[in-house]
């Protein structure tokens, strides 16, 4: 057999296996998933996924900052819980919570009958969400201590899981989403409130920035994720919203 013929023959054998779900084109990702580079920007830990370093997380000693009285004329939060349209009784996972500032408006939005699971890597962090969970006398909120590359929440459990100006700070990105898919029932939302990279005038450093392709591009590499919307309504920031695969 001639190999111009070999090579026909493939080709058709290929595109019979992808009519019929036999062969499986999803993105692959990359191999290795990570680089370093030096230099690099100071404000990063010299980590690449995909192109985008990773931005030094913040640690508890600054909590404070989450709670500063210009955040909300900044983020205009109202705006972003609101356009999430959070039905009484969901199960919402916040992700990087913090001191649980985004955390005790979703609760208002879902009630006594739902549930938001304040996951933090610091138990620090996750004392002091505790403390404000009980000055506001808010009890639907549950404090999660995960790790790096697991958020340990139980599988199928959540509806929507967000991250406020913290995906960009994951060390381990990949297989973070790996770990939250697991955790969202299906059809449930993961969405990304993240500074605006393509806009110069947001006033943030460029690592902690991204770009709507970007998120998309990162997201491509997890199969059971699908692009849902992005919503621009907030000053600074873009909402990008993925669902999972039902």
């Amino acid at each position: 057999m001639s190999p111009k013929l070999s090579r026909l023959i493939s080709g058709v054998f290929l595109q019979f296996l992808l009519v019929c779900g036999v062969a499986d084109e999803s993105p692959k990702p990359p191999d290795p998933l990570y680089e370093t580079r030096a230099p690099h920007d100071r404000n990063g830990i010299g980590k690449f996924f995909l192109g985008r370093e990773i931005a030094l997380v913040m640690g508890h000693q600054a909590a404070d900052w989450l709670e500063r009285p210009e955040r909300e004329a900044e983020e205009r939060t109202d705006l972003l819980v609101d356009s999430l349209k959070l039905r009484e009784g969901e199960v919402v996972a916040d992700i990087g919570c913090g001191s649980g500032y985004i955390s005790r408006k979703i609760s208002k939005k879902i009630g006594a009958t739902g549930t938001v699971y304040g996951v933090e890597i610091q138990q620090e962090m996750l004392d002091v969400l505790m403390k404000r969970m009980a000055m506001f006398r808010i009890d639907n909120v549950r404090p999660v201590l995960g790790t790096i590359t697991d958020p340990k929440l139980p599988a199928s459990s959540c509806d929507t899981m967000i991250m406020v100006d913290v995906y960009h700070e994951f060390d381990f990105p990949y297989e973070m989403i790996e770990n939250m898919i697991k955790g969202l029932k299906s059809g449930g939302r993961i969405v990304f409130v993240e500074y605006r990279k393509e806009d110069p005038l947001v006033p943030i450093k460029e690592v902690h920035k991204m770009s709507e392709e970007q998120v998309k591009k990162e997201m491509g590499t997890h199969p059971a994720l699908e692009f849902s919307e992005t919503i621009i309504s907030l000053p600074r920031q873009h909402i990008i919203i993925f669902k999972k695969k039902l």
